[in-house]
């Protein structure tokens, strides 16, 4: 196998029990940052968190993308991924701008349209609506076709004749601007047909342990056909740039008395299938916990993780950060480097 970047991906789920090492809000942003720090010591690749609104998990992306980038050296900050139903184009530009000149360049966002929410839907609680004719993932491409023109840098704002301060020759766009983020923008794909969409539009490819079914073939199989037919769209176009395509995946390595407390009745779990609202059957990884020679021998045979260039490790953000350090470190030691990906 080939080497990889690899990640943690963690939803920064909290709440306010006993029983959780996360169990509030600022637990969670805050051990955010100090996970990106360990992970970065240990030589890691990449911090990424997922957003999710009106939940007991990480909201809005960019004060803990900026405050982990300037804490951090060399990983790469992300996201996966930012709901763009939520989003207001200009004002995305602008933070994820101020974010990435905050890290120096390190930072890789993943967006899309969203995953069922908690509420109803929560983003007309934002002030948005789709347009008439729209439907809610129609208006999450359109923000995210705005915001990547934007994203050039290309001025297209009619400056004020009488500015309050002096204004640069020409229209004007967004400040501040971040040269090469927009090669850094990546699309996170339920389906075949949106992960093409995405190579049209130039954007790297995210693929989840979530994907719409669309064969009834395992998690694995599925998303291998979608990462070569999101690299066939992109040789169609000259975006200009080498695109780069990531997997999630749950990786426990069994190697302490703690991780079989916690996660050993796991280490029989299949991909499931099911419906994740009335229309959309969908195909729900599997873990992988197991000692670590089983898992080198099973992940030997995940076809979309070989695909891959980059693999994002779900964390238990709850459990600590201690506790999430020693596993990442463990992926690394243990199933990585035996694979060939580090």
């Amino acid at each position: 196998m080939s080497a990889k970047k690899i990640g943690f991906l963690s939803f920064g789920h909290w709440t306010p029990s006993p029983r959780s090492g996360t169990r509030s809000g600022q637990d969670a942003l805050l051990q955010s940052i100090d996970l990106a720090v360990a992970a970065e010591e240990l030589g890691v690749d990449g911090a990424y968190f997922r957003v999710h609104h009106f939940a007991r998990q990480l909201g809005s992306p960019y004060p803990l993308l900026a405050a982990a980038g300037a804490k951090t050296s060399s990983i790469e900050i992300g996201t996966g991924v930012i709901d763009m139903r939520y989003e207001p184009p200009m004002r995305f530009a602008e933070d994820a701008a101020s974010a990435d000149l905050i890290s120096e360049g390190r930072l890789q966002l993943g967006i899309s349209r969203g995953s069922p929410e908690q509420v109803v839907e929560g983003y007309k609680y934002f002030g948005f609506h789709p347009a008439e004719g729209e439907r809610d993932a129609d208006m999450a491409r359109r923000h995210t076709e705005i915001a990547l023109q934007v994203l050039t840098g290309q001025g297209f704002a009619e400056p004020n004749p009488r500015p309050m301060f002096p204004n640069p020759p020409g229209m004007l766009r967004v400040e501040p601007y971040s040269q090469g983020l927009r090669e850094r923008i990546w699309w996170g794909a339920g389906s075949d047909a949106t992960a093409e969409w995405a190579a049209q539009k130039g954007m790297n490819l995210m693929s989840s342990t979530l994907k719409d079914d669309e064969s009834g073939e395992p998690l694995h199989i599925q998303q291998t056909k979608q990462i070569q037919k999101f690299r066939q769209e992109w040789n169609n176009h000259d975006h200009g740039f080498t695109p780069r395509v990531s997997v999630s995946r749950s990786i426990i390595p069994i190697v302490s008395d703690q991780d079989r407390a916690y996660f050993l009745g796991q280490r029989d779990s299949q991909d499931q299938f099911g419906m994740i609202d009335e229309k959309t059957r969908a195909v729900f990884g599997r873990s992988y916990t197991a000692e670590p020679d089983e898992l080198v021998e099973e992940l030997a045979t995940d076809t979309a993780v070989q695909e891959a260039d980059t693999l994002l490790v779900t964390v238990p953000n709850q459990l600590g950060v201690d506790y999430n350090a020693r596993l990442l470190e463990n992926i690394i030691e243990h199933v990585a480097k035996p694979l060939g990906w580090k």
